[in-house]
């Protein structure tokens, strides 16, 4: 499985304010499977989407 971090937000952002769920929903609505991780490290919140690694044999 192949993850792509599409978006970083701050975790502090203002309250009642969700730009990375914003984000995430949008990209499923455009048929990524997108979901909102937290980075820990870097206190912020990830757009990530996951996609199937295509075999190196099915390509050509």
């Amino acid at each position: 499985m192949l993850r792509t971090v599409m978006e970083k937000f701050p975790a502090g952002g203002p309250r009642g304010s969700w730009p990375a769920e914003e984000m995430a929903r949008a990209c499923r609505d455009e048929g990524m499977a997108a979901k909102v991780v937290m980075d820990l490290e870097n206190d912020a919140f990830l757009v990530v989407v996951e996609r199937e690694a295509v075999p190196a044999a099915a390509v050509g």
